[in-house]
């Protein structure tokens, strides 16, 4: 019967090509939207908690507030019943063989189930060890790749610093050198100006020495034989 039911579906499916159509915009549109980029929410390391194997604890939960802690169970009951009252399943050899089947994996998984999930958990325990050991190394990397881009920067500012205390020097050493050349330039032009002001002194002391020897000879050429005899006659 419900092999029936999926050929049926399966082929109205097939047939229905705007359905498809519409299957094939919808995943263009969420693999193009914001959400294709939204980070990937964690998955849980253990699922939650099912009944009977298969029905989930959030199920009777929801249903507990309305029809009370048997109403899920007498939910199922009444379904089935309504199912098989109706005919909408019948029961045939496919039911008795899923029977069988499910009886089988029940089996399979009482039995075995334990020592299953035991290897599981060590196969997942060693899985999980070597990701948290890459994940590990690759903090580490990380780690260490962040001390090293900020002791790069670190020498970058001290460059920085390298560089500006060396055109200070080389600024001190153009003004030491600028100080050293006025200081020259000002003694060469005080030795000029004292060597001028010498040469001027000279040629007054050499003038009045000149003037004073033109005087005197002239006094002497002035004096006559008579006024020399007056002077020692006087003495």
């Amino acid at each position: 019967m419900l092999s029936r039911l999926v050929l049926v579906s399966g082929h109205i499916l097939k047939n229905s090509g705007s359905f498809g159509a519409c299957l094939v915009q919808a995943s263009r549109s969420f693999h193009q939207s914001s959400q294709s980029r939204a980070p990937v929410p964690p998955l849980p390391e253990k699922g939650g908690k099912v009944r009977h194997g298969i029905f989930p604890e959030e199920l009777f939960t929801l249903l507990y507030p309305k029809t009370g802690v048997t109403g899920p169970y007498m939910l199922g009951t009444g379904l089935l019943l309504y199912m098989l009252s109706k005919e909408i399943y019948v029961i045939n050899h496919e039911t008795f063989a899923a029977a069988s089947i499910g009886v089988v994996i029940i089996y399979g998984v009482k039995k075995f189930g334990p020592s299953v999930a035991a290897f599981s958990g060590i196969v997942s325990a060693d899985k999980f060890d070597v990701a948290q050991e890459v994940k590990d190394q690759a903090m580490a990397s990380l780690a260490q790749g962040i001390e090293d881009e900020k002791k790069e920067q670190w020498r970058v500012e001290g460059r920085c610093m390298l560089f500006d205390a060396k055109r200070n020097n080389v600024a001190m050493l153009l003004e030491t050198n600028y100080r050293e050349r006025l200081h020259m330039v000002t003694n060469e032009v005080k030795k000029r100006l004292d060597y001028q002001v010498e040469l001027q002194n000279l040629h007054r002391r050499m003038e009045q020495e000149h003037m004073v020897n033109w005087v005197e000879q002239s006094v002497i050429k002035s004096i006559t034989p008579q006024q020399v005899q007056g002077i020692w006659s006087l003495h």
